[in-house]
Parts: C-alpha cells; sequence; structure tokens
C-alpha cells in the first residue's frame, strides 16, 4: 500500500449475489462503511440489488450472463468461477475486502494491495465430508474433482494478507484447513432488515397466518442436507409438536413428502411473515452445527429461546439454561429430549435477557469491531510487522475501543 494518508482507496468482493442471507448482510453492513467501494462478484440478481444496493457500483463476471438454473446449481460451475474470479480487474486499491464463504478470496490483487478476507465458513462441500449415495462413476468424478478444487482453494486463502472469522470456530477452522491465523468479529444480527424489509400483500399475509397454530415451533434456513433438517422432522413427526419452516432448497420437496401434519412447510416467505413467525414462535430450532448461526440469533432478538446442535457457533451464542439448551447428536430422539429439556425450563427464561444476548450482535458491535481490526492491521503494515496482532483474537468480548497509534492512519 503506497498511499498512508487521505482516503483509503476500497474494494468489496462477494461471492455471488443469488439470494439475500447472513453473508449478504455482512456484504450490507461493509457497503454502509465503504459506501464508495465498488462491489465485485460472480453474478447478481437485480431484484437483491434493487433492494440492498441501489446505489452500489457493481462488477459482475461472465457468468451474469448464465441462465438462472445453472447460477442456482453453483457447484456445477464452480471450475468457471475460478476462472470468473481471477479475471477481475483489482487494479490500484489500497485494501480489497473479500466477503467469502466459497471463491471470493481468489482474487488477484496488486502486491501492493492489502487483502483482508471476511470468512464466513472455509468452504462447505470442499472441506466436509456428506454421506453421498450416487452410483460409483459419479462418486469417482466427486473424488476427483473435489481434490483439484481443494488445491486451489488452499492455494487461493495464501492470496489473502489477513483472515478475519465470523465465529471461534471457524477461526479453527481456518487454521485447520488452510494453515492460516485470523481475526474474530462477530456478524451483525440485526432485526431492522426485518423491521423495514419486503412486505406480502395483506390477503396473503392473512392467509398464511390462519394455517399458524397458536403455539408453534420455528425454523428458518435453506432446506439443505448439511442443515440437519431431516432430524429435525424425524423428531417433531413424533414428538406432534407443531413446527413451522420457512426456507427453500433442495430439500423442500423430500421434506414436504415425509412431513407429518404438524409440519407446516411455508417457503420462502417475505419479510413481514418472517417477523410475525418470529414474535409468535414459542421457541427456535437450531438442528444444524452453522459456523455462527443467524437467524437463533434473530430469535433471541425477540426474545425467543433456542435449542441449538451442541457445535459450530451455538457454542458461542447460546448459554444453556440462560437463552436456551442444547442437544447433543444428530439422533432425531436426542433432539426431541432437548425439546423435553427446554419445555421443562421455559418459565425459567427471561426474555428481556435473551433480548440482552442478542443484542451483543448488532451491526453497529460489527462496525465497530470490523474498524479496530482494520486499525490493528493498517498499524501492522505501517510498522512493518503483524507478528503480535495477527494471532490476536480482538473481537470476542464485545467491547469495541479506538485504537491509538503514533502511526499515520488513513482514514476509511
Amino acid at each position: 500500500m503506497d498511499k498512508i494518508n487521505g482516503k483509503l482507496k476500497v474494494a468489496l468482493v462477494h461471492d455471488h449475489l443469488g439470494k439475500f442471507g447472513g453473508a449478504e448482510r455482512v456484504l450490507y453492513a461493509l457497503h454502509n462503511m465503504f459506501p464508495a467501494a465498488p462491489i465485485y462478484t460472480l453474478f447478481y440478481k437485480q431484484e437483491i440489488v434493487d433492494t440492498y444496493f441501489p446505489n452500489a457500483k457493481m462488477e459482475a463476471s461472465f457468468l451474469q450472463r448464465f441462465p438462472n438454473f445453472l447460477r442456482r446449481r453453483f457447484k456445477w460451475i464452480s471450475p468457471l468461477a475460478i476462472s470468473a474470479i481471477e479475471n477481475f480487474k483489482l487494479n490500484n486499491y489500497d485494501i480489497v475486502i473479500s466477503s467469502c464463504a466459497f471463491f471470493a478470496k481468489g482474487i488477484i490483487s496488486d502486491h501492493n494491495t492489502i487483502h483482508i478476507c471476511y470468512c464466513h465458513t472455509p468452504t462447505k462441500y470442499l472441506w466436509e465430508s456428506t454421506y453421498d449415495d450416487s452410483g460409483m462413476f459419479k462418486k469417482l468424478v466427486d473424488v476427483i474433482g473435489t481434490h483439484i478444487l481443494r488445491l486451489w482453494d488452499f492455494n487461493a486463502a495464501d492470496r489473502v494478507d489477513y483472515f478475519i472469522a465470523n465465529s471461534k470456530y471457524t477461526k479453527k477452522r481456518i487454521g485447520k484447513f488452510y494453515k492460516k491465523d485470523s481475526f474474530v468479529v462477530y456478524p451483525p444480527a440485526d432485526i431492522d432488515f426485518i423491521e423495514n424489509g419486503d412486505l406480502s400483500s395483506a390477503l396473503v399475509k392473512k392467509s398464511i397466518i390462519d394455517r399458524l397454530p397458536e403455539k408453534f415451533f420455528l425454523i428458518i434456513t435453506q432446506l439443505e442436507s448439511y442443515k440437519n433438517i431431516k432430524t429435525a422432522v424425524d423428531a417433531f413427526s413424533k414428538l406432534k409438536y407443531p413446527l413451522v419452516m420457512i426456507g427453500e432448497g433442495r430439500l423442500f420437496k423430500e421434506i414436504k413428502k415425509i412431513a407429518s401434519p404438524n409440519i407446516i412447510l411455508l417457503g420462502r416467505q417475505s419479510d413481514d411473515i418472517v417477523k410475525y413467525c418470529y414474535q409468535n414462535c414459542y421457541a427456535y430450532i437450531q438442528p444444524a452445527k452453522d459456523d455462527f448461526g443467524i437467524s437463533p440469533v434473530e430469535a433471541m432478538l425477540f426474545g425467543k429461546p433456542v435449542l441449538a446442535y451442541r457445535g459450530g457457533g451455538s457454542l458461542e451464542t447460546v448459554v444453556e439454561g440462560v437463552n436456551g439448551e442444547f442437544f447433543d447428536s444428530d439422533h432425531p430422539a436426542v433432539l426431541a429430549d432437548g425439546v423435553r429439556r427446554l419445555n421443562n425450563n421455559y418459565q425459567n427464561y427471561n426474555e428481556f435477557l435473551i433480548k440482552s444476548l442478542g443484542q451483543r450482535f448488532s451491526k453497529e458491535r460489527f462496525q465497530d469491531e470490523f474498524r479496530r481490526v482494520l486499525k490493528k492491521i493498517l498499524v501492522a503494515e505501517l510498522n512493518g510487522s503483524a507478528e503480535e496482532d495477527s494471532a490476536e483474537n480482538l473481537a470476542i468480548n464485545f467491547k469495541p475501543e479506538v485504537l491509538q497509534s503514533k502511526a499515520s492512519i488513513p482514514s476509511f
């Protein structure tokens, strides 16, 4: 970085904007911090840009011209995504910030540009084994393809100067798979997205609300195998408690076939329906071991307790007996026992305490801590050493503070 005074020239890079979830909320918060920074992404949906990034300068790859059915099957176009991300022209930037769960970290920047990667997860389908019941030939192709992509993914991580993980759990996985240290800054969970989000018509809203029981458990997630949805469906099919599920994914049709009548699948819903479900649910169920998990924290912001799988980011957001409970296995009977314990302890949960625990993860806190880490990085770069800073976990105590330094720090 040549410029050490005045405004920094910043670019943002994101995997893709085919949906708006937790990773995209991080991008939204970064865009608010750096509104002049262009956003480079493999492809985007115009309605997402119009809603959340209307004034952003968008730079999409050639994948933007691909039909939607191919872009939805992101794994299929992985080899092309590598070429697309590496062909972005990121010249003359002081800082490039990649928001990455897949390929964004693989951008090629100038030698004097600082590349900071906010890592939502090391690429899941490359580094986590999942059960595959496909034929032998397809398995062989997948194994070979995955090995090649792992080599690229590992080398791409070496293009990053500084990693910021979204949880301690992700920090450990970055260390394991990429052999890199990282800072930790928890992502923003902010109900402003829901409060001010999209609305359904009064007729549609009424038709959906009329389907919902007075008391129900809630899951909001992608209906994919790695989200452990079938465990929850099997458990609640036996429990007979009402379970409302919001979200789309490849398992939607399968879940719809096997779900008992007490399980209500709503698919993708507008934000006002999501808000209603958060407000009126009995408790939130988190069946997966997510790297962080935005939806459980959102449920906390509405004062709702969470039953979560004991692992991943939930260990950093759920306090057993205070704002929820854990279950220890992906067996339906174990999840059902967790529901029993949550029911038994329900009168002891304090709605206001649960809300306060959720409020630790606000957008303002995220932005303050991100700035603090960025200043640490800039001080290290200007002083020619990051030996102390790169290993320090800066952001887990929720106490943002301005770093004082004698070095000349660019504004941002």
